[in-house]
């Protein structure tokens, strides 16, 4: 599967299956995406692949270690690896190709953070 952000500049490639998503309701996540939760999956380095516009992603990162990279033309916010894993935390809204009928929001994450 393919994603890129908003400007189509910053490219990814997603090799077999998407796992399920999820949503996290914090403060933080609202905050990075506007909205009032961020659906998001999270696919292994070896299934992730850049295929253009690393050289436009930057970066923000709070003392605390919460760190968003995000398209630095269109404000994107962009896939980025979790420090110290081999995990890659993938954006949903940045996915091109309809999902399969099995996945789906399977996980709610900080809902004591939810907003209203």
């Amino acid at each position: 599967m393919k994603g890129e952000c908003l400007c189509g500049r910053v490219k990814f490639k997603i090799e077999g299956n998407i796992p399920n998503l999820y949503q996290c309701h914090c403060s933080l996540c609202r905050k990075v995406t506007g909205s009032s939760a961020n659906a998001a999956t999270f696919v292994t380095q070896k299934d992730f692949l850049w295929l253009s516009g690393q050289d436009k992603i930057s970066s923000f990162q709070k003392p605390t270690g919460y760190r968003s990279d995000f398209c630095s033309l269109c404000g994107s916010p962009v896939p980025n690896q979790l420090r110290g894993t081999e995990l890659v935390w993938v954006p949903a809204g940045l996915l091109e190709e309809p999902f399969e009928a099995a996945v789906a929001v399977n996980v709610h994450l900080h809902m004591a953070s939810a907003a209203s």
